[in-house]
């Protein structure tokens, strides 16, 4: 009954937060329909799974509201067969997203008590197609590059170079851009030497910590 009713607070989670806030990619709404997001939080946050809105996972990390995982995703416009390189890993809930949609997910996180969380949560659901490091996101993992799309789940200053790099040529990269408490989803198009930036929306995410990045306070 406890697996019945978590299903049915994912399926008024997709209707309500997802779908009727304008997600159209039939196979994202697939996706979120699929991954039970309930076990990627804390214990103590499990009736609030799938509310609309972040939750804490630890080392001053979150998990990212349910719509704005859907809207960077969409954003990625992924058809499937892509290699995806994740900058912040988290939860895992967005690598599993990723996974569901593309073909091979690449995924950096810089806390290791996180990346192995997340390692062993996506393990048990069966994904073969994730690789994950810990290590700072911004220098990206160019071992794998080029990347057929990049996706940042925390907020920078600016576009981390090494990221445009690891792009491949007329890739897409999302990433949350502007100041420590407020920054706008932007989504960059690679073209040769050249980028294009889509603003998308105004978002709120944890800082993106590294050499390219936010400068840690350590």
């Amino acid at each position: 009954m406890v697996g019945e009713n978590f299903f049915s607070l994912r399926e008024e989670m997709v209707k309500n937060q997802i779908v009727a806030r304008g997600i159209k990619d039939q196979r994202v709404i697939r996706a979120f329909l699929k991954v039970p997001r309930h076990i990627f939080v804390l214990e103590k946050d499990l009736p609030q799974a799938y509310n609309d809105h972040p939750l804490p996972i630890g080392e001053g990390q979150t998990i990212s509201q349910p719509y704005m995982v859907a809207l960077m995703t969409e954003c990625l416009r992924l058809k499937g067969g892509e290699r995806v390189l994740e900058i912040g890993t988290g939860s895992g809930y967005q690598t599993a997203i990723l996974a569901e949609l593309a073909g091979e997910v690449y995924s950096i996180e810089r806390f290791p008590s996180l990346g192995e969380k997340a390692g062993m949560l996506l393990a048990k659901l069966g994904y073969k197609n994730i690789s994950i490091k810990v290590g700072d996101g911004t220098l990206g993992w160019e071992e794998f590059s080029p990347y057929d799309r990049i996706i940042v789940t925390a907020s920078s200053p600016e576009i981390p170079s090494p990221l445009i790099t690891q792009l491949k040529e007329g890739g897409y990269l999302v990433i949350p851009l502007g100041e420590s408490f407020s920054q706008v989803l932007t989504v960059v198009e690679k073209f040769g030497d050249k980028i294009k930036r889509q603003e998308i929306c105004g978002c709120v995410f944890v800082p993106l910590i590294g050499r390219y990045g936010w400068q840690s306070d350590d």
